[in-house]
């Protein structure tokens, strides 16, 4: 499996050997949480990355790779840019655009740098969930939490079949590397050649992919597919997996009286 689609780390750590049920819920728990904070909760979102830190370093995780792995939702959060013009408040500065003039606002840049530290701390468990837990054990702890079948089918359908689909991607672009001459920066046609070229591979895999779900889904039925996929029923959470996901709510409890009382 290619490296940049497995987010799965495998590590001897107690993070990795949790009962993956208790580390779904207090995940999703930390980032209805995190979501739910006031925006200008400082002291929460410090001690929130503070917790995610210790989590990856205990996890051997690295702290590089964590920090580096929750840069995926700036992009995302750069929808909120406009807050900083939009919010009404003392002003901060402005912004020329010919003849527009954007009024940049204190309450403004503290709503969106707000926005930019929840998300960032939401994709940092998120991160955390998948680095240390196996993609089948997480299907098989999302459907012991009474998920509906068909949504854990199709996620679980969806992990698998990704990798068939980046290795027809791939086999699609070995053979136009075969069939084009590269002699040279400028080689390789005009822009709209190029672009006729993407969309015939583009159009190409839809077809190799629409074809290869059918033979599947029959080749799924000819075996009893029903849409659940069986495995080993998980065993009673111990006691200690009890305390552990006891002592994360009372933990989340607390950052989010504090973020109530200094926001």
């Amino acid at each position: 499996m290619p490296d940049i689609l497995d987010p799965y780390r495998p590590r001897a750590s107690l993070l990795h050997r949790a009962d993956p049920r208790v580390k779904v819920v207090v995940a999703v728990a930390s980032i209805v949480v995190t979501a739910a904070l006031p925006l200008g909760a400082w002291p929460s979102y410090v001690l929130l990355l503070a917790a995610i830190l210790a989590l990856a370093v205990s996890a051997r995780l690295g702290v590089g790779f964590t920090l580096t792995r929750g840069l995926i939702a700036a992009p995302f959060a750069l929808a909120a840019l406009p807050l900083v013009f939009s919010t009404p408040g003392a002003p901060l500065g402005s912004l020329r655009l010919g003849p527009l003039a954007l009024d940049a606002t204190v309450p403004g840049l503290e709503r969106f740098l707000s926005v930019l530290a929840k998300s960032y701390l939401s994709v940092q468990f998120a991160i955390l969930l998948t680095a240390t837990t196996r993609f089948t054990e997480l299907l098989a702890a999302v459907r012991a939490l009474r998920v509906p079948r068909l949504l854990v089918a199709v996620f679980g359908l969806m992990w698998r079949y990704m990798f068939l689909f980046v290795h027809e991607v791939n086999r699609l672009r070995i053979a136009r590397d075969a069939r084009s001459a590269d002699i040279g920066p400028k080689s390789g046609g005009t822009l709209a050649w190029r672009a006729r070229v993407t969309g015939g591979m583009v159009g190409n895999l839809f077809v190799r992919g629409y074809e290869r779900s059918e033979r599947v889904y029959q080749a799924m039925l000819a075996r009893g597919y029903d849409g659940e996929v069986r495995t080993l029923p998980m065993g009673r959470l111990s006691a200690s997996q009890y305390g552990i996901l006891a002592g994360s709510m009372a933990i989340l409890a607390f950052l989010a009286v504090l973020g109530i009382l200094f926001g």
